[in-house]
């Protein structure tokens, strides 16, 4: 009786698991999702006008976490720019990147995840190199997807992220 006692506390579903924090109080995952879903989402628009015509927000904060669409290599007015030069095109997804990061006030050490599109990939893997200039700390988990097309046929790459602001930040 004892052994099943035992068994059945073991047996706590993934929804349920606890944590304890370092004052000591314990909260349950379940609890911290509904936290999360009552927090308000905070969208932010790096390009409004481009934006609100293609019909999407650049970025979403929802509690510590940051959803970036993908950046691509284009102008104010969502014309694309460094047409042909893919190294650059990367450079302005980046450029771009960042300065939603810094709206946030993050940078790319809170990044967890980047999934690159490319429509070039053997270009891409000659400049990747350039991602340790991004990544200083360390690299973020991620995919690498060579696609046919991207929005514009002018765009070679297109880099979406997914950030984790620490609460201290």
């Amino acid at each position: 009786m004892v052994i099943a006692l035992v068994v059945a506390m073991s047996f706590i579903s993934c929804n349920e698991k606890t944590n304890t924090d370092t004052t000591g109080h314990t909260e349950t995952n379940k609890h911290k999702d509904a936290k999360a879903e009552h927090e308000t989402p905070e969208y932010f628009l790096l390009r409004p006008e481009v934006e609100k015509a293609y019909g999407y927000s650049h970025a979403v904060k929802i509690g510590n976490s940051i959803k970036i669409s993908g950046a691509v290599s284009m102008d104010d007015e969502g014309n694309p720019t460094a047409v042909g030069d893919f190294e650059q095109q990367m450079k302005n997804c980046y450029a771009d990147l960042e300065k939603i990061l810094k709206h946030y006030g993050c940078t790319f050490d809170d990044v967890v995840k980047e999934d690159v599109f490319t429509t070039d990939m053997a270009k891409f893997l000659e400049f990747a190199s350039y991602r340790t200039e991004i990544y200083k700390k360390h690299f973020p988990t991620g995919s690498w997807l060579g696609v046919k097309e991207l929005a514009v046929p002018e765009f070679m790459i297109e880099i979406e992220l997914e950030v984790h602001k620490p609460k201290n930040k």
